[in-house]
Order: C-alpha cells, then sequence, then structure tokens
C-alpha cells in the first residue's frame, strides 16, 4: 500500500521532484534487494523507473492524465496477466 501511495504521489512533477529530493529511490534500492514477494518486487521496480526515467514533455506532466493508446494499454494488460501467471507458477512450485 505505500508503495502504491508514492506511485500515484509521484504522477505529478512536484511530486516526483518531491519524492526524489527526499532519497526515496536508495530506500527502495535496497527494499528490491531483500524483498521476496514478486508484487512487492515489481511496484519497487514500477517505482524506481518513474523515480530514473527522464521527465515527461510538456503536457504530459500528470502521469495519471496521460492518454495511453488503445492497442498499448492491451500489450500492457497482456503483460501483467502473463507476469502474474508466472508468479503463480513461481508459487505452486
Amino acid at each position: 500500500m505505500l508503495l502504491e501511495t508514492l506511485l500515484l504521489l509521484t504522477a505529478t512533477k512536484p511530486g516526483r521532484l518531491l519524492v526524489r529530493e527526499k532519497g526515496t529511490y536508495f530506500v527502495l534500492r535496497e527494499l528490491h534487494r531483500w524483498e521476496e514477494d514478486r508484487g512487492v518486487r515489481a511496484a519497487c521496480e514500477k517505482l524506481i523507473q518513474v523515480l530514473i526515467g527522464d521527465e515527461p514533455e510538456a503536457g504530459m506532466e500528470n502521469l495519471l492524465e496521460v492518454k495511453v493508446p488503445t492497442e498499448v494499454e492491451q500489450q500492457l494488460q497482456r503483460l501483467d496477466q502473463q507476469e502474474e501467471e508466472e508468479a503463480l507458477l513461481g508459487r505452486l512450485v
């Protein structure tokens, strides 16, 4: 839940700047190193990508308002589903 909150906070440019300024990346990096739960690790990876990635171009500073093309959204959903299936298989083994 905390990672989801941080991800929402980083949706806007001021939020990203604040989170970066507080050194959150270093805490996330360490969490990612020892965390065993794949879901938590995936959430860490998404948040880290937002923090270390380039800033979006003008007009796209709020990541919650970015329009994702339908085909890209469907592809991302398939990848998420595949990731969930792999995680489930990993737990069964």
